[in-house]
């Protein structure tokens, strides 16, 4: 690779075709790119937060806890099943012994395998419009595309930072299971780890500002989600935090409700799970012309291109929506164009489906009812719950449901929002119905529904509609 000498006069450069900052879907490079000269920056652990920190080993140690509530709930099917204790170790062993050898393999190969790419680890920080400084190197090309994800938020509370707390980040390595969690959030996080923790045997206890859990979905999603927490959690809601303190072994949560007076809550162990924000305050951007949204967050094109041509995001450091599937989505769109500027492709974020993986499930797409008030749509509600169905029967299921949102004219789902076993996974049809615009009327009718699968619920809520 090439040398060359720019501003500061005599500081050597190392020129590349393209600089990737962050491997989660940053690493993901098509063979397109086979013949680039690729710089690859990782500040931290390979791979990015997904498998490292976030879907992967998160779900992994949601399925254990799935299982676990399954042992305790098997009563309503005349079974006699107890859970004897859950051996936390083991579970986290069996989760991170798995990952951890996959991360390290992959950065193995980008570091020593693989010829056309040069594998830097370090944190970056522009210096000039396209040249990146990683401990003392500094990196140049024509070509930037920053992938440097996002990390927890960490609120301005007196006395958290000596508290000892733990994020998403770090509480699912630890060693031992804590007999009483608090948690400061009440966003997916929340639930997630929430139900983790619950369904191994700690006793959860979430504090959160506002008066519901899942303040971002559907309105009865979120009333649902909050009712049946309140049956497993010590839920403190509408709580302003005053103070954290530590005292020994117990940390504990000081706040107030409204002019109401001081409460406390105590536990062995907080995990603050209070959001997450872009990484772009690490990188100095204000040297590269590259432009920023209120949040923090990069502005980009709908090819995925920043303010200064040539430099391209994707992900976390450039979306609000802090999911996988849409990183991955706009990898691939921007990798295209950096090797094809001539044929650019267009990111679509019309249709973002998600999902929350507690106990019970929630999956969304498309507006919320809220929303679509809000934009005076003509639109038309149908849901249905699971026990309108002979699976939901067969379950005991008295709480999950199946909401759709239908525009009253074009007969075109606008959202769909699911609380219940596998919601997740029965969602999929119909973010394909709302992605090729099938009308409720062709997605309930032209096509055979297995009966008696649990499928049956969407069939029967686009026939209410």
């Amino acid at each position: 690779m090439s040398v060359v000498a720019v501003d500061p006069p005599g500081e050597p450069v190392e020129d590349f075709d393209l600089v990737i900052v962050g491997t989660g879907s940053g690493n993901a490079i098509p063979a397109d790119l086979d013949d680039a000269r690729i710089a690859l920056v990782e500040r931290d652990v390979f791979s990015g937060t997904c498998i490292n920190r976030g879907c992967v080993p998160s779900k992994m140690f949601v399925y254990a806890a799935d299982i676990a509530m399954a042992v305790r709930e098997a009563g309503r099917y005349g079974l006699d099943a107890q859970l004897n204790g859950a051996d936390w170790p083991a579970i986290r062993d069996r989760v991170f012994g798995r990952i951890d050898p996959i991360v390290a393999q992959g950065e193995e190969y980008r570091a020593e395998r693989c010829p056309n790419t040069t594998y830097v680890h370090g944190t970056g920080r522009f210096v000039d419009t396209k040249v990146l400084e990683v401990n003392g190197r500094r990196l140049t090309a024509e070509r930037f595309l920053l992938a440097a994800g996002a990390r927890p938020f960490i609120p301005d509370i007196p006395g958290l930072d000596g508290s000892g707390f733990h994020t998403s980040d770090t509480i699912m390595r630890i060693d031992t299971l804590p007999r009483r969690l608090v948690v400061l959030g009440g966003g997916y996080i929340a639930i997630e780890l929430g139900h983790v923790f619950d369904g191994l045997g700690s006793e959860v206890s979430i504090v959160n500002r506002g008066p519901r859990l899942l303040r971002s979905e559907d309105d009865d999603v979120s009333v649902c989600v909050t009712d049946l927490a309140a049956e497993r959690f010590n839920l403190h809601l509408g709580a302003r935090v005053d103070r954290v303190e530590r005292a020994n072994d117990e940390v504990t949560v000081v706040y107030h409700q409204g002019d109401g007076p001081e409460h406390h809550v105590r536990g062995d162990m907080l995990l603050v799970a209070t959001g997450r924000v872009p990484n772009c305050d690490l990188l100095d951007l204000d040297a590269t012309g590259v432009r920023t949204d209120p949040s923090g967050a990069i502005v980009v094109d709908e090819h995925q291109e920043t303010s200064m041509p040539g430099i391209y995001a994707i992900g976390d450091i450039a979306n609000h929506r802090q999911l996988k599937h849409v990183a991955n989505a706009e990898a691939r769109v921007a990798f295209h164009n950096i090797a094809h500027p001539d044929e650019p492709r267009v990111m679509d974020h019309s249709i973002i489906p998600h999902a929350v993986f507690g106990h019970p499930q929630v999956a969304s797409v498309g507006l919320t009812e809220r929303q679509a008030a809000a934009e005076t749509l003509p639109f038309v509600c149908g849901s249905k719950m699971y026990s309108s169905t002979a699976y939901g029967w067969a379950m005991e299921d008295t709480t999950s449901f199946v909401k759709l949102i239908a525009h009253a004219h074009t007969r075109r789902l606008l959202g769909a929002h699911i609380v219940g076993p596998q919601a997740s996974t029965l969602i999929q049809v119909l973010i394909q119905g709302m992605r090729f615009g099938s009308t409720v009327d062709e997605l309930a009718r032209e096509q055979m529904w297995i009966h008696p699968a649990l499928t049956e619920v969407i069939e029967n809520a686009l026939l209410e509609l």
